[in-house]
C-alpha cells in the first residue's frame, strides 16, 4: 500500500487496480452523485476502463498529485476519495481539490480533515501557489467544507450538460472558490 498522507483518522493512499469494487459502490449511490450527474446508476465498466486507468496515471504524469483512495484508519474501511491535481487548463502548481464520500462519512468532518491536510501538504511540500475547488451552487455541505478551509468565494458559472445528465439544482449553476499560499499561511500562523 503505497501511503500519500495520513491525518488523525484517514490514510490516503494511492489507488490500485483492485479498487474497482469499491469505485463502483460508491459511484453506485445515488445520494453521492445527485450533484455530479443526477443520481445515475454507475457502469463498472467505465470505472475500470476509464476511471482507474485515468487514477493511476496521474501518479507518474504529476508526482504529489492525484486521486487518492480515504481509508478509515480506526475501521480500514473505504470512505472514498480525495483529488488534488492540476486540471488541463491550469498551471501545475495551482490544483483543483476535490472528495467525493460516501454517505456512512458525510457529517463526521472528514472531508474537511482531508482536504486540510491536502491542502496543508500542498503548500508546504509541493510548492503550490493556489488551491481551487468547484461543486453546484446547491450543493450546501461541500461550499461548507470549502468555507471551513478558508477558501473563498470567486465566482457562480454556469455549464451545459446533457439533458440526462442534469442534475437537480443545476438551473443555479456551479460555484469555484480558491486559497492562495499566502492566505493559507496567513490563517495557519494564529
Amino acid at each position: 500500500m503505497h501511503v500519500f498522507l495520513e491525518t488523525e483518522r484517514l490514510i490516503l493512499r494511492r489507488f490500485t487496480e483492485n479498487d474497482a469494487d469499491a469505485l463502483f459502490e460508491l459511484y453506485d449511490d445515488p445520494a453521492v452523485m445527485k450533484y455530479l450527474n443526477g443520481g445515475l446508476p454507475a457502469d463498472r465498466t467505465e470505472i475500470v476502463t476509464l476511471d482507474l486507468p485515468a487514477f493511476l496515471g496521474y501518479y507518474e504524469r504529476f508526482p504529489g498529485y492525484g486521486f487518492w483512495a480515504a481509508i478509515e484508519k480506526r475501521t480500514g474501511d473505504f470512505l472514498g476519495w480525495f483529488h488534488f491535481r492540476p486540471r488541463p487548463e491550469d498551471p501545475v502548481d495551482e490544483p483543483e481539490l476535490g472528495y467525493r464520500l460516501h454517505r456512512k462519512a458525510w457529517g463526521q468532518g472528514y472531508g474537511t480533515e482531508g482536504s486540510a491536510a491536502l491542502l496543508a501538504k500542498g503548500f508546504t511540500e509541493l510548492g503550490v501557489r493556489r488551491v481551487t475547488a468547484f461543486t453546484m451552487t446547491v450543493n450546501h455541505r461541500s461550499r461548507r467544507v470549502m468555507e471551513k478551509l478558508g477558501m473563498k468565494f470567486l465566482r457562480t458559472y454556469f455549464e451545459e450538460f446533457p439533458e440526462h445528465e442534469r442534475a437537480p439544482g443545476s438551473e443555479h449553476g456551479e460555484v469555484a472558490y480558491a486559497i492562495t499560499r499566502e492566505e493559507w499561511l496567513a490563517r495557519n500562523r494564529s
